[in-house]
């Protein structure tokens, strides 16, 4: 049965979605963009700190059902700019560092509130 996950250590929900969900088993989280818990938007600082924002809320959603970056099985990157992705990278490798879950980083025309970097995952609860 679907579950939603929400905790104050990472924005909240602003439309009709959750910050993540779950089935017990499996933890889907919403895209992560550079916006602090407290409702700061981080679109004008660089990628790097753009990213390092962004998991720094799927690590919080992640620790509110007592998961860690090592459960990730699946992360997508979206960037506004593909040439963005060895900066990305070298932050993102940092929450990431042994037994990295599979990912994919796609650029896409436009990302909510003009940010850089939005990034989504799937989780083991298991």
């Amino acid at each position: 049965m679907k579950r939603i996950v929400s905790t104050d250590d990472a924005p909240a929900a602003v439309g009709a979605y959750s910050q993540a969900t779950t089935n017990g088993s499996l933890l889907f989280t919403a895209g992560q963009i550079p916006l602090t818990p407290d409702g700061d938007l981080l679109a004008d600082a660089g990628v790097a700190t753009q990213t390092e924002q962004a998991l720094d809320n799927l690590v919080a959603i992640l620790e509110s059902e007592d998961a860690s970056a090592a459960d990730v099985l699946k992360v997508t990157v979206f960037l506004g700019d593909i040439e963005d992705f060895e900066e990305m990278n070298e932050t993102y490798a940092a929450y990431f560092d042994e037994e990295p879950p599979a990912r994919s980083a796609v650029e896409v025309a436009n990302l909510p509130k003009g940010v850089a970097v939005e990034i989504e995952a799937v989780a083991s609860l298991e």
